[in-house]
C-alpha cells in the first residue's frame, strides 16, 4: 500500500508549510486525486486516519481529509475528439484509433489545507 508513504509525504509537506506560517494545528487537507494517478482515494483516507491517530503530527483530533477525484479525459491525436477513457491506454470511441493523450486524470496534489 504505497498510499501510506504518499500520505506521509503529503503530511510532511503540509506540516512544514504550516510550521513556517506558525500554525498550531491542521484541521483539513484537500487533495486532488486523478482517476489515473495510481493512488486509491480509500487507501489515502485510511492512511490519513492512521497518521491522525498519532500524536506527533499537527493534525487535530477532528482533522478531515477532503479528496476531490479528477475524472479522466483524453484527446485522440488522429480525429482530435475529446473523450472519457476507461483505462490509461484507450481506443478512441469515434475513429477506433489507439493512443489517446490524457489531458486530465493524472493529477495528484494538495489543493489546500486549513488550520490555526
Amino acid at each position: 500500500m504505497h498510499e501510506l508513504a504518499l500520505m506521509g509525504d503529503i503530511l510532511n509537506i503540509v506540516e512544514n508549510d504550516a510550521r513556517q506560517r506558525n500554525f498550531q494545528a491542521i484541521s483539513n487537507i484537500s487533495l486532488v486525486v486523478g482517476r489515473f494517478s495510481n493512488a486509491m482515494p480509500e487507501a489515502l483516507a485510511m492512511a490519513f486516519d492512521m497518521f491522525k491517530a498519532q500524536r506527533n503530527t499537527l493534525l487535530s483530533e477532528e482533522a478531515e481529509l477532503t479528496i476531490i477525484v479528477e475524472e479522466a479525459s483524453a484527446m485522440c491525436p488522429f480525429c482530435e475528439m475529446t473523450y472519457e477513457p476507461t483505462q490509461r491506454i484507450a481506443v478512441c470511441p469515434h475513429c477506433s484509433m489507439p493512443g489517446g493523450q490524457l489531458k486530465t486524470g493524472q493529477t495528484f496534489q494538495v489543493q489546500s489545507y486549513d488550520g490555526s
